[in-house]
């Protein structure tokens, strides 16, 4: 079986991105279809890839779309169908907001879209900047989104079939698209060795975000609350909101930037819970990372975390995204006795293991050799 694989682009390490590494790690010798690599911004993350069969289109080494390639997405429909992906029995795309299912797929082979989720900024789900609330930035977007909502509709009917990463986005697929979806929850590899259940949790003094600083990540909401309580927070990642989050923490509050695997480890193992108030996330690795640490996780309880934290089990879920609902759940939290080994039993639902069996299965189900 001959398999490429399509990914949007490589510019930074989130959690597509760790999906599309347990996906190669399938097929090695798979090339990889991507519009661009930005390595600089990959930063110390880069040497994850360096080592890939990386095939990206003519825009490739064009700066001014690497640097703004959200504004000039009006270009992807030209972007994946300059690549020629015949000969292959499986095309597989990890499709996020860039929407690289648009690859041209000619039969026999077959493209299976294991999605992230649909484009948010198609359809009115809080993207990671707040521009929008500016009105040329409205305007502009507004004029190109009505273009590419179509060729999003257009894309999604001529996949063979779709892998969702959680049920809101099969739901989401459905709503969108109205294409049914298979569900297989993506792999979570941080923790995945469950060595130990780290520090008693009575003994750990600080709260945790872990994620890129982004406005639909919210972690402002966090911050506020940290201030008001008093309380130890450390905040990992880096974002486009980076330099307001700053502004406005207080003495407890303190920014550690992008760390490694293992410092991320210990991080995890040591904080008190994880604070998560992302808006309507698709899945949501994260908040499984740190239940995979034994580690609690005080969330907003929308989208795909509904999925994953069990409420007052493994943590506690708060209803609305204001500073309020959030102080109260961190609150509730102090009083709960939650347990670490529930915590770590709920995140082995999720292990990298489970994943690639389940989608190889159902990749080989879906393919009849010629």
């Amino acid at each position: 079986m001959k398999v490429a694989l399509v990914h949007d682009f490589l510019r930074e390490y989130g959690g597509a991105e760790r999906v599309l590494e347990a996906i190669h790690e399938m097929w090695p010798e798979a090339p990889l279809f991507t519009s661009f690599v930005d390595w600089e911004a990959l930063g110390n993350q880069a040497y994850r890839f360096r080592n890939w069969d990386i095939r990206t289109s003519p825009i490739a080494d064009n700066w001014l779309v690497r640097k703004f390639h959200s504004p000039l997405r009006f270009l992807a429909p030209k972007i994946w169908e300059s690549f020629d992906l015949s000969g292959y029995d499986i095309v597989l795309s990890s499709s996020g907001w860039f929407i690289c299912r648009g690859v041209r797929v000619k039969e026999p082979s077959v493209h299976i879209c294991y999605i992230h989720h649909p484009p948010r900024n198609l359809y009115g789900y809080a993207t990671g900047s707040s521009l929008q609330k500016y009105w040329p930035v409205r305007a502009y977007a507004t004029v190109v989104n009505f273009f590419l909502r179509h060729y999003d509709w257009e894309t999604a009917q001529k996949v063979d079939y779709f892998v969702a990463n959680s049920k809101e986005t099969a739901r989401r697929v459905e709503k969108f698209y109205r294409r049914d979806s298979a569900v297989i929850y993506p792999p979570i590899t941080q923790g995945s060795t469950l060595r130990t259940q780290g520090t008693s949790l009575r003994k750990r003094n600080y709260y945790l975000s872990v994620g890129r600083l982004t406005y639909s990540k919210r972690v402002d909401l966090a911050i506020e609350a940290a201030n008001k309580l008093k309380i130890p927070f450390k905040i990992v990642g880096t974002g486009k909101e980076e330099t307001y989050l700053r502004s406005i923490a207080g003495q407890t509050v303190e920014f550690l930037g992008s760390v490694s695997d293992e410092e991320l480890a210990r991080l995890y193992a040591g904080a008190k819970a994880l604070i998560f108030s992302a808006l309507d996330e698709d899945f949501g690795m994260v908040p499984v990372e740190a239940m995979a640490h034994g580690t609690p996780v005080i969330a907003l309880g929308q989208g795909g975390v509904l999925e994953t934290v069990v409420n007052q089990k493994t943590g506690v879920l708060f209803s609305e995204p204001t500073v309020d609902s959030l102080l109260k759940a961190i609150r509730q939290f102090t009083n709960l006795p939650i347990s670490q080994s529930d915590c770590i039993a709920q995140a082995k639902k999720f292990s990298k293991v489970r994943f690639q069996k389940e989608l190889k299965t159902y990749i080989l189900a879906s393919w009849t050799p010629s």
